[in-house]
């Protein structure tokens, strides 16, 4: 009986697998998906039961992978291994999006830094104040370190605390031409507050100053994106 069982979760599992690569995501229900993850580090269960709390209990993949460890955790079965998994990939992912964004100048590649921050920063619980610098060709500034460096601000649910001085300093040391001002705002609302007006204005003064240029502010959530330059706000 065990050995009938093995072969029935093997052909379960290839099946799905076969699904997948004819038939994409599209092929397969959420907890099938969910089911193919789980096999990589359960390779000797029947994970579908597993799938299906997880799934049940989170609501969604996304929920999965936004959920912390503990709570992952409470779920029998799920060990640090699956964490490991999904944190990779989702780390995965967001260097996926930013050597996309590293192809080309900003100015055809917005959308491709929005996507970028988007997967970084756009689920984070708290308020995230990232800076990119661009070379004179609007180009994303790439150093030695991978992925390149970056330098942001991390701050409280609702705030970021940003040093108009700090960003500038940063950039002259970087000998770059340009930048990009990107935060999140974790309630999920992209309407610009006072205060990001305020700051946004404060801080292309003082690069102006210098000879720099602030090409775009983005704020970001989990799906989607405003900009400032697009909005007319800068």
């Amino acid at each position: 009986m065990k050995n009938n069982s093995e072969k029935h979760y093997l052909g379960h599992r290839k099946r799905l697998r076969n699904r997948l690569i004819q038939l994409g995501t599209e092929g397969l229900q959420e907890y099938e998906l969910v089911e193919l993850l789980l096999t990589y580090v359960l390779p000797q269960s029947d994970v579908k039961p597993i799938a299906k709390e997880l799934i049940n209990r989170f609501g969604s993949i996304k929920g999965i992978f936004d959920a912390e460890d503990e709570e992952l955790k409470s779920v029998k079965y799920i060990k640090d291994k699956f964490i490991s998994l999904i944190r990779l990939i989702k780390e995965l992912n967001v260097i996926y999006h930013k050597q996309i964004a590293l192809e080309k100048p900003v100015l055809n590649s917005i959308e491709e830094i929005a996507k970028y921050c988007m997967a970084r920063m756009g689920c984070k619980m708290e308020e995230e104040f990232l800076v990119i610098y661009l070379d004179s060709s609007f180009k994303i500034l790439s150093e030695k370190d991978f992925p390149a460096k970056e330098f942001y601000f991390s701050g409280t649910v609702d705030k970021a605390i940003v040093y108009p001085r700090t960003i500038i300093e940063e950039a002259l040391k970087r000998k770059s031409y340009a930048f990009i001002l990107v935060h999140n705002h974790p309630n999920g609302r992209l309407e610009p507050s006072e205060q990001d007006k305020i700051l946004t204005k404060a801080i292309d003064i003082t690069a102006r100053g210098v000879g720099l240029i602030l090409y775009d502010h983005l704020i970001v959530t989990a799906d989607k994106y405003l900009s400032f330059k697009k909005e007319k706000l800068l």
